[in-house]
């Protein structure tokens, strides 16, 4: 039985939702894996912040080439139409509303859909990167999280308690327990493990969990 879903099932979930075609920035850690994972048929185009887009997926181990990374330091490969640019031109794109969905990791996420993940406080050390752009700029924001920190925490929550990346700008989470919409300032339950009651995941939430409608499994194939 899956306690958790781990990272490339939680990426492999999130790379469902995206659409034929989609112009797509994924933040650095969980979220990179989602370009493994585009469903037959449909093809996003990966764009980064370092100024490269429509790259491909990371190189096999040992072919490497550090000449070309993206904004998170991670090898990738090039396909046919791949484009470099500048870094100002590469955040042009960003705040001109260009990219059709951003999906980024998270400290903590409010019901408000309040992004926390770029500082942890003042013993943190904060590396904002391009987060506070794309939260505005991207006509979509997801974020890929684990549901609780590893003390076991909910990450979320009604309100936010640590420095904000954005506002209101969250839609959809995707956690390792869970997928939930943001709606109207309530988190919105719409796919859960199997083996998990409803009230089991609320005692992990640190904000209500609204029903709207049947509850699917949250399905994902081993990785």
């Amino acid at each position: 039985m899956t306690l958790k879903l781990i990272p490339t099932q939680m990426a492999w979930r999130a790379a469902q939702d995206i659409a034929d075609g989609a112009y797509v920035n994924l933040g650095i850690g969980f979220p990179e894996l989602v370009a493994k994972f585009q469903p037959p048929g449909r093809e996003a185009i990966f764009h980064t912040e370092n100024g490269i887009l429509g790259f491909g997926q990371a190189p096999a181990p040992g072919h490497e080439d550090w000449d070309l990374i993206n904004a998170g330091k991670k090898a990738v490969t090039l396909k046919p139409g791949t484009a470099f640019f500048h870094h100002a031109d590469s955040f042009a794109m960003v705040r001109g509303g260009l990219l059709d969905v951003a999906i980024l990791g998270a400290y903590e996420v409010a019901e408000t859909g309040d992004l926390a993940n770029w500082s942890t406080g003042p013993k943190g050390v904060p590396a904002v990167g391009g987060a506070m752009d794309l939260v505005h700029g991207a006509k979509r924001v997801a974020v890929m999280t684990d549901h609780v920190t590893k003390d076991g925490k909910p990450k979320l929550l009604e309100r936010c308690t640590l420095p904000l990346t954005g506002v209101g700008c969250v839609t959809r989470v995707y956690s390792s327990l869970a997928v939930i919409d943001i709606i109207a300032g309530r988190f919105v339950l719409r796919e859960k493990l199997p083996f998990l009651t409803y009230d089991a995941l609320q005692a992990m939430t640190g904000a209500i969990l609204h029903l709207d409608g049947p509850v699917a499994d949250l399905a994902v194939p081993e990785l």
